[in-house]
């Protein structure tokens, strides 16, 4: 694959003219943190269909079980039509497809993977039509990168019943969310660092769960922000996911998903970042001619050019794979990760350093999309632990 196709070029018109119609107009609404972006996700689904053609595959899957019919899996269909909405919804609010991918693909990934037929048709249906929002919660104010070594929620036996204590960090849709995948371990007397890793799913409100307001950061301001506090929540176990592998192994199929998706998203950043600044170099005038004639302007933009181009290959990559029927492994999804971070930080600096003073300032657009880029470094997996996941990768071959 090289370039788009005319249906994936009429995809993305579609998604584009509605992001100008709906998203842009009230992006500085969701950057100042007034306007959850729930309902414009919702928006977006109807739209498009969204929420009827996943009712409509979730309804054929559950037929197929009930008869026993093998269900289909892999390559099919038109990988695109999910990578494309990312790539244009990230021109605008990288904040709001992090809101969106984390109760999709995390949230109800992870149910739809791991859950009975009941577990899935009672959450993960209204997850997967955005019905319900969910967040997906893992990371600790003591673990970080040590996410399942550092982690210190447990879930402490009692007859047939588990209650849960402890609390999560930094948790995408965590102060809004009616659904929450809450990964802890097991307080079986063993080392804590030898303890199983165990998923439950929550609801909003049960009694002992509290979820903080959205918490203030640099970025992403179109994606809450929040933390969960569990003291003595008890739940039965029917909320226990206890299929598809130990919790440790479903979270780290999650880190695939993450990170290979998240070079669609620095893709959008890349490509608005040099729209904008084509513009500007075309228009801005100093010293009697546009600064798109000056050389080390057209340095700028050759470098990001460059990137586009690198990052869109690996988009290309990862469609193709998944045409395939192929699954990144941890090393492939993190290389994707790790240079298109880089690559989006790289870009959109430049574009503040070209617009000048203007680049600072809000009302120029590449300000918001540098702040939410350096999240890309940090979320999912720091540079750091990439560099550490494909290494050990090459190391073992």
């Amino acid at each position: 694959m090289i370039e788009w196709s005319d249906e994936d070029r009429m995809i993305q018109k579609a998604i584009r003219d509605w992001v100008d119609a709906e998203l842009r107009p009230r992006v500085d609404e969701l950057e100042s943190g007034q306007l959850p972006p729930y309902d414009l996700i919702r928006n977006l689904f109807r739209t498009f269909g969204m929420d009827e053609m996943a009712r409509s595959s979730f309804k054929a899957r559950a037929e197929a079980e009930r008869s026993g019919a093998e269900r289909k899996s892999g390559g099919g269909g038109n990988p695109a039509l999910s990578i494309l909405p990312i790539i244009e919804l990230c021109k605008v609010s990288p904040g709001l497809v992090t809101a969106m991918g984390v109760s999709l693909g995390l949230a109800a990934g992870t149910i739809m993977k791991r859950g009975t037929p009941e577990q899935r048709e009672r959450w993960g249906l209204d997850l997967l039509t955005f019905d319900k929002v969910g967040a997906w919660a893992i990371t600790e104010p003591g673990s970080g990168s040590d996410a399942f070594g550092g982690m210190q929620s447990t879930a402490r036996k009692v007859g047939d019943e588990y209650i849960l204590n402890g609390s999560k960090t930094f948790i995408t849709n965590g102060p809004y969310a009616d659904t929450i995948v809450f990964y802890c371990k097991l307080d079986d007397g063993r080392p804590p660092r030898e303890r199983e890793i165990l998923t439950f799913v929550l609801d909003r409100g049960m009694p002992g769960l509290e979820q903080s307001k959205p918490l203030r950061k640099m970025g992403l301001h179109g994606s809450p922000t929040g933390e969960l506090f569990l003291s003595d929540v008890r739940v039965g176990p029917d909320r226990l996911l206890a299929g598809g592998g130990s919790g440790k192994e479903s979270a780290k199929q999650n880190f695939v998903t993450e990170r290979a998706g998240l070079a669609a998203m620095a893709l959008g950043v890349i490509e608005e970042c040099l729209r904008l600044s084509v513009e500007y170099a075309k228009n801005r005038v100093l010293w009697g001619k546009p600064i798109g004639e000056y050389q080390l302007i057209q340095l700028k933009l050759a470098k990001m050019e460059v990137a586009r181009l690198n990052v869109q290959n690996l988009v290309f990559r990862h469609i193709e794979m998944q045409r395939a029927g192929r699954t990144p492994t941890l090393a492939e999804a993190s290389a994707m990760k790790l240079y298109a971070a880089q690559a989006a930080v790289e870009v959109t600096s430049e574009a503040v350093q070209l617009f000048g003073g203007n680049g600072y300032m809000s009302e120029y657009r590449v300000e918001q999309l540098a702040r939410d880029a350096k999240s890309f470094q940090i979320y999912a997996g720091t540079d750091e632990i990439q560099i550490t996941h494909i290494a050990r990768d090459l190391l073992s071959r």
